[in-house]
């Protein structure tokens, strides 16, 4: 990576360093990174970078998004642990039944949790203390994408009296999904994120039987972006990504422009 920060330096000097380097600042910024296209605007230096470019593209980041931009894998998964240790970004296992993965800043995931306690509030008199408990003790503290149900508890405690209606306000409210082969550990989730799942798994199956229909199983790059998925709500940008990223479509560049392939077998 061209702007990666030398490993020599402390974590508190890369966390200065990172948030130092310019974000958005205003709606024709964000306007502008919609407005890119997917072959002019397809590959990355930098992780942080990608994320952000992505994050104004795309509702939640997948892990799979990130290696289709930027090559050294390897690289990529550093940078997201040192990213995941510094508590800029989360990351997510998704409930699709493969090994999928989403990230998302802390700020927009913080951001979520108070939106559902907005709306909670308004329909309910429930006592919505635990979120700020979730917020500042348990996500500052637990990184992992689960946890167990007694560490729960435990980090909970360290705001107040914890009841078990408390961690059913957290499961309701999206944050918390039982494990289905241990019912006493629980992934942490993003709230609403279910269309996002149905959208990611219908649009990954239209996407490969559009190209697998074609003669050479391939299309331009600038003519396939453009299109709309039927049976999903995201941007085609975003299944392109996750399929060059799983290795289940490749880029060719060719004098024309780039192709995107059906990967073989």
């Amino acid at each position: 990576m061209s702007n990666k920060i030398p490993e020599s330096e402390p974590s508190t000097s890369r966390k200065r360093r990172r948030n130092e380097e310019p974000e958005p600042q205003s709606e024709n910024d964000v306007v502008n990174s919609h407005s890119l296209s997917l072959e002019d605007n397809f590959a990355f230096s930098d992780t942080l970078m990608a994320l952000r470019m992505m994050r104004a593209q795309f509702p939640h980041i997948q892990k799979s998004q990130l290696y289709s931009s930027i090559k050294n894998r390897t690289e990529v998964d550093r940078e997201i642990e040192s990213l995941k240790r510094e508590k800029v970004v989360r990351i997510f296992k998704l409930n699709t039944g493969q090994d999928d993965h989403a990230i998302m800043f802390i700020d927009d995931y913080i951001s979520q949790i108070e939106r559902v306690v907005k709306r909670m509030e308004e329909n309910s008199k429930n006592d919505l203390v635990v979120f700020e408990w979730f917020k500042i003790h348990v996500l500052q503290s637990k990184l992992e994408t689960s946890i167990g149900h007694q560490e729960l508890w435990s980090f909970l405690s360290l705001g107040g009296k914890v009841k078990e209606d408390h961690i059913s306000h957290l499961i309701s409210a999206g944050l918390l999904i039982r494990q289905l082969i241990d019912q006493n550990m629980y992934w942490f989730s993003i709230p609403n994120i279910g269309s996002v799942l149905k959208g990611l798994s219908q649009g990954r199956k239209e996407l490969m039987s559009l190209l697998s229909r074609r003669k050479y199983k391939e299309m331009m790059m600038a003519a396939l972006e453009v299109k709309r998925l039927r049976f999903s709500p995201l941007d085609m940008r975003f299944h392109l990504r996750d399929l060059i990223g799983s290795g289940q479509l490749k880029t060719i560049q060719t004098p024309s422009g780039l192709i995107v392939r059906v990967a073989k077998d």
